[in-house]
């Protein structure tokens, strides 16, 4: 293959390419180390929240369901 098909990729990468990745890749680190902002952190401590209410729920649906009929689990088990 010719020495020059191959120079002018490399010069369009190393000019074009190779910056703008690199500009991305540390824009997107920087991003990373900042941490959560404040919105993300509410937005986290709501799903905390809502989780916890669903494992309450959800143990509150077993007791009924132990009290009523108590071979509910062996059944789904099967």
């Amino acid at each position: 293959m010719d020495l020059e098909a191959l120079l002018v990729p490399i010069y369009l990468f190393m000019i074009f390419v190779a910056p703008l990745w690199l500009i991305l890749h540390y824009r997107s680190k920087r991003q990373v180390n900042q941490g959560l902002t404040d919105e993300e952190f509410n937005l986290l401590n709501d799903l905390v929240d809502k989780a916890d209410k669903m494992t309450q729920r959800i143990g509150t649906l077993e007791s009924i369901l132990d009290a009523e009929s108590p071979e509910w689990r062996q059944r789904h088990d099967k």
